[in-house]
């Protein structure tokens, strides 16, 4: 049985009312097979999984899609029944920020103004804010958090480690359609057309991935995977594309990357990334 929550009040007596270990997975609703996966890498974790549902306007800019980004709670609170949630917290603006929009939000430090946080200027001091919020409300174990966000997911570990946030972030990795596309809930957004140029965002992290394979250095990566990009269905128009450490930090030589990508597919964006392994050949 999922029981659902509205407010402050209700989460407190509900979440005092579970026993064991609590794992939270946070949610801005219109959940689809990825959000399943982060369900049930909780539900293998932890003895109680509790989701929260919930569209921050702190983390939406002036020109983003804040008022069309889809609202489905019903068919949201399926998707958990079915995935064995016990505890949904679907709380309204006015219970998460009582007194307005806070004045006082973290600061990502400078990972925060990179890359998502370029073109989105101030996004991840909404996300970061939100989540230590909602960390606090629920007061979770572990927290699950997908990796196709990387640098969410980055920045998360960060905060908790720097500001010693009892818990354990989880990554799970990135769910795709059998095409490669990355499961995202503004897939939905996209045009027939616009969802075949959305893949060329797949296409060059396989093609860069490959090349790492293959033992090329860093820069062959990048110039395999820009030349993927370039060669798909006209239509998508890239933002960034860049080979990182595993921390989002400048690219090494050698050993663990992340190759991240993010670009418009008509009024979309869309962002991916993948882990490779840079073994170059002498």
């Amino acid at each position: 049985m999922t029981q659902v929550v509205h407010t402050r009040a209700e989460l407190a007596e509900a979440r005092a009312a579970l026993k064991g270990t609590v794992g939270v997975v946070m949610t801005m609703g219109a959940l689809h097979a990825g959000h399943e996966q982060l369900l049930r890498a909780a539900r293998e974790r932890a003895d109680n999984v509790l989701v929260t549902i919930f569209v921050n306007p702190l983390q939406f800019g002036p020109n983003e899609d804040f008022d069309r980004y889809p609202r489905t709670l019903d068919t949201d609170l399926e998707v958990c029944r079915r995935a064995g949630a016990d505890l949904v917290f679907a709380p309204s603006v006015v219970d998460m920020y009582p007194n307005g929009q806070p004045q006082v939000r973290l600061d990502p430090g400078p990972l925060g103004a990179e890359l998502e946080g370029a073109s989105r200027p101030g996004f991840f001091h909404g996300v970061l804010t939100v989540v230590l919020k909602l960390l606090q409300l629920t007061r979770p174990d572990l927290t699950f958090f997908g990796e196709k966000d990387y640098q969410q997911l980055t920045l998360v570990r960060r905060m908790t480690r720097d500001l010693d946030v009892p818990v354990e972030v989880v990554g799970v990795p990135t769910v795709r359609e059998p095409d490669g596309l990355a499961l995202s809930s503004r897939n939905r957004y996209l045009s027939e057309p616009e969802r075949a140029a959305a893949l060329s965002l797949s296409a060059a992290l396989r093609a860069g991935a490959r090349a790492a394979d293959d033992g090329q250095d860093a820069g062959a990566v990048l110039t395999a995977a820009h030349a993927a990009f370039g060669a798909g269905t006209p239509g998508a128009q890239l933002d960034y594309l860049v080979l990182t450490d595993s921390e989002l930090e400048p690219g090494p030589v050698s050993g663990p990357a992340r190759l991240v990508i993010a670009a418009w597919v008509g009024s979309t964006r869309l962002i991916d990334n993948a882990a490779v392994h840079l073994a170059p050949r002498r």
